[in-house]
């Protein structure tokens, strides 16, 4: 893990300030890159997610599916997790603490935006940081790779459903248009893009030119990341002067979520008598989100000034030291999950 990577959190933190001060400073600036749309897709903004999704998705080898039969337990632990427990979780939790409990707390026309940011957050497993946290907890690459290119092609077909039904029952209008030009945009052309410019590297007979443009693509992708905050904040900045306890009380279901599901990720693991080496990826990848693919879809879906946005924009701020964290627990317990007589060693 670089240490960029290590202290993203700090960065994010960074461009919260940088990004609320030059909305201040600049608002007319902001406006016109605001106004800069197609079809209600941000141009700036699409190339900067571009920038950071398709780094992340050359890693990826489709081929690994052919491998998921090899750690069928964990597999299916992780899918049984990201698919059927994380989106109606987050749903359930934000309908909880942002619908309800904190309702009172926060700005009354932005409590369903805030709940639908929570929901974009938690419909997409992680894609790429998954590969760090894997190496973190010495978890079998193989599994991990075959996990989320398993999880990618699942994406392709069942992010817009799942977005849909859950925004339907919040009573959130769907504009459906813009949901599927935001999964054509941000998940089908980039995955597209991506296998096409592995395969021709990978051709060449040596994964060496592919390692090298990774090597040149990764600090990209997080430069564009922070690049994509800077103008979220620019134009979120009014709301959190005005509220900036927002945060804090938006990372509360985050923070539950990523706990619950990757516990609940662990043990099963351990019922089922899968390996360390396995069960420590699957909690991490059952946990984590896809927040550059949220963040995209928000800002299409409802605009740089909604409360998607932000909510989305807060699962990035405590990505990397929650999942840290869960990487600590998951080494540290590696004696107590092995007792098990289940645990194949």
């Amino acid at each position: 893990m670089s240490t960029f990577e290590r202290y993203l959190t700090l960065w994010v933190a960074l461009c919260i300030v940088v990004g609320v001060a030059l909305g201040h400073a600049f608002p007319a600036v902001f406006q016109l890159i605001g106004a800069l749309e197609v079809a209600k897709v941000n141009l700036p903004v699409a190339v900067l997610i571009w920038l950071m999704i398709i780094p992340m998705l050359l890693k990826i080898d489709f081929a690994a599916l052919r491998e998921v039969g090899q750690h069928w337990r964990g597999i299916g632990v992780t899918l049984f997790i990201n698919w059927a427990i994380k989106p109606f979780s987050m749903a359930l939790l934000g309908w909880f603490f942002i619908g309800w409990l904190f309702r009172p707390l926060l700005p009354e026309t932005q409590i369903d935006s805030y709940i639908a940011g929570l929901i974009l957050l938690a419909a997409a497993p992680c894609t790429a940081m998954v590969f760090v946290w894997s190496n973190l907890t010495k978890g079998e690459p193989h599994f991990t790779l075959s996990q989320v290119a398993l999880n990618d092609a699942i994406m392709i077909v069942a992010f817009a459903p799942i977005v849909a039904l859950l925004l339907g029952l919040s009573a959130i209008t769907v504009p459906w248009d813009t949901l599927v030009l935001s999964v054509a945009l941000y998940i089908v052309i980039p995955v597209v893009v991506a296998q096409v410019i592995r395969r021709a590297l990978l051709a060449r007979g040596s994964a060496d030119p592919l390692d090298r443009l990774l090597a040149r693509l990764g600090p990209l992708s997080l430069v564009a990341l922070l690049a994509t905050l800077i103008l979220l904040f620019g134009f979120q900045g009014e709301q959190i002067i005005a509220q900036p306890g927002v945060i804090a009380l938006l990372a509360v279901p985050i923070l539950i979520q990523v706990y619950l599901n990757s516990g609940l990720a662990y043990l099963l693991n351990r019922w089922s008598g899968e390996k360390h080496c396995v069960a420590g990826p699957s909690a991490l990848i059952g946990a984590s989100n896809f927040f550059e693919l949220a963040v995209a879809a928000a800002i299409s879906l409802f605009g740089f000034h909604s409360g998607a946005a932000l909510a989305t924009v807060v699962g990035v701020l405590i990505e990397v030291p929650v999942m840290l964290t869960i990487v600590w627990i998951v080494n540290r317990s590696k004696g107590w999950y092995e007792a098990s007589p289940r645990v194949a060693r």
